[in-house]
């Protein structure tokens, strides 16, 4: 076979390749970012989990740690290690549900005693990027896609060396019903 061949043929599959990828893809307009997904732990609680596409990209995934950034989210969660005032998300105890759609309620619509709600504020596709990364944050996402070095002086290990944590679901303080 002709040497030139075989290079035309490399060169053509390694496009392909490249071309298929949707780790680094960078939509110029936001996606639908949920679809429903049923899970029957939730049935209970009445809140359907949602997929979020976000999390399959990794530039989605660091535009969420830049809101996170942007928004201040470290005041009150302190990088993820929780603080005096939000809860850690770095670890495996999820007070309002780990899934997608229980994340972007929290940011959208607020919780009692603390989170405000940001949905007025804030671009829903731009919430969504933020799911992605708080996920990523106690290692929910493959780390294909979650942000691989930290860009802060923050001690803590990128994300995605983070060991996977297996959420829980606190009990709500009767207060916060």
């Amino acid at each position: 076979m002709n040497p030139r061949c075989v290079y035309m043929s490399a060169c053509l599959a390694a496009v392909l390749a490249l071309a298929a990828c949707k780790r680094e893809m960078r939509p110029m307009k936001a996606p639908a970012a949920a679809s429903g997904v049923a899970d029957p732990s939730y049935a209970a609680s009445g809140v359907t989990p949602v997929s979020n596409r976000y999390e399959e990209n990794a530039y989605a995934v660091s535009q969420g740690k830049s809101w996170y950034k942007a928004y201040n989210c470290n005041a009150c969660h302190s990088g993820g290690g929780g603080g005096n005032i939000g809860p850690a998300l770095m670890d495996a105890k999820w007070r309002y549900g780990s899934d997608p759609g229980a994340i972007y309620a929290s940011i959208a619509h607020g919780r009692p005693n603390g989170m405000p709600a940001f949905g007025e504020h804030i671009p829903e596709d731009q919430i969504w990027q933020l799911v992605a990364y708080v996920r990523s944050l106690s290692g929910q996402l493959g780390g294909a896609v979650s942000p691989n070095r930290s860009d802060s002086l923050q001690a803590a290990e990128p994300e995605n060396r983070r060991k996977k944590e297996t959420p829980t679901h606190e009990a709500t303080p009767a207060a916060e019903q």
